[in-house]
């Protein structure tokens, strides 16, 4: 396993983490156990959750995610061992149930961590992350931007790195990153660390696969040149880039079969785009999946490649790819399908 830097800090993260936005819904404690034990005895070390996990987010469940880890680093022992990354969630009605004043202000941030941190049972979390932005901008899937309303914004990013300043302070977070957020958002939080004397931002959380690579145009050079590392989500476009789903096929127990409402990668161009990547890597005598995997690996701004897998089998297949190297030819043909389908899934 290779690890990297995470910006101007001192986590040293493995390429691969895991994400375990299923632990508590999808899958079951025992099975969260399996897979956390497999993950770190193949050299993972950075394990990714958040506060609304497991996806989707609900009031019966809510927190799940983040006190299953918990109780495996108290079983295993190893809380040393890990760098452990959650999230406080942004404002909206999707997880309002969470708290009254959901969102991204002092108040909310330190409850949010003071109740991770009774979960995860421990007493720091060493990458603390925004899951999305306070402000009206695009993410989740947005593309054309549309100006906020006046006074729509809610607490600027001023409040909101004040508030994370006073967690750090505190020693209850180690580091701060962004998720879902855009080259403005992680510039201006840039400069506000650096005139303000607030937390610098390490990283940023954004999906990034073979069918959404918009973070290129404009966020891959500020993470280049600040030195703030991608932290990808979805590199397998929930699965998609498997093959699993072409033809219209919802193999018993995935997540587009459990979960039918997540559309994103479904798109007529989606599948377009996905048959045309699986063909490439079947004709190269590769696993899609890991191919997939692979791309996202060799990308210069990557921090780690956070998987999510809800069968062993999975997790073994996608930890492998950190082996893959992908040839000169099949890279430049990826870019010739990249060029036909840009955005298919954004």
């Amino acid at each position: 396993m290779q690890y990297r830097q995470l910006g101007q800090s001192d986590l040293n993260a493995s390429l691969i983490s895991l994400g375990t936005m299923t632990f508590g819904s999808q899958n079951t404690e025992a099975e969260a156990f399996d897979q956390l034990d497999y993950a770190v005895a193949s050299g993972i070390n950075l394990l990714d959750t958040a506060e609304m996990y497991p996806v989707p987010t609900d009031p019966q469940y809510q927190g799940d995610s983040e006190a299953v880890i918990g109780r495996w680093m108290k079983a295993r022992g190893n809380r040393e061992q890990l760098i452990v990354a959650t999230k406080v969630a942004g404002p909206g009605e999707m997880c309002r149930y969470i708290r009254p004043d959901i969102g991204l202000g002092r108040r909310a941030i330190q409850e949010a961590v003071d109740l991770s941190l009774a979960r995860l049972q421990t007493d720091r979390i060493d990458l603390y992350q925004l899951h999305w932005p306070e402000r009206r901008t695009n993410y989740f899937g947005q593309l054309g931007y549309r100006p906020a309303e006046e006074g729509s914004d809610g607490v600027a990013l001023e409040e909101t790195l004040a508030a994370l300043k006073g967690q750090v302070d505190a020693g209850k977070v180690r580091y701060v990153g962004l998720s879902n957020e855009t080259a403005w958002g992680t510039m201006k939080c840039l400069q506000l660390a650096q005139d303000l004397g607030l937390p610098r931002v390490v990283t940023v959380q954004n999906p990034y696969s073979l069918l959404n690579r918009s973070l290129e145009v404009g966020l891959a050079e500020v993470m280049l040149r600040e030195r703030v590392d991608l932290l990808a989500y979805s590199p397998l476009a929930f699965g998609t880039l498997s093959g699993k789903y072409l033809d219209g096929a919802r193999p018993d127990g995935s997540r587009l079969a459990l979960y039918p409402q997540y559309q994103r990668y479904l798109t007529e161009q989606g599948q377009a785009a996905t048959a045309e990547y699986v063909a490439l890597a079947r004709e190269a005598g590769l696993d899609p999946a890991q191919m997939a995997l692979a791309y996202v690996n060799s990308r210069p701004f990557l921090g780690s490649n956070i998987i999510g897998a809800s069968t062993m089998a999975q997790l073994r297949s996608n930890i492998a790819s950190a082996d893959l190297e992908l040839s000169g030819d099949v890279l430049e043909r990826i870019e010739e399908i990249h060029t036909r389908f840009t955005y298919p899934c954004p």
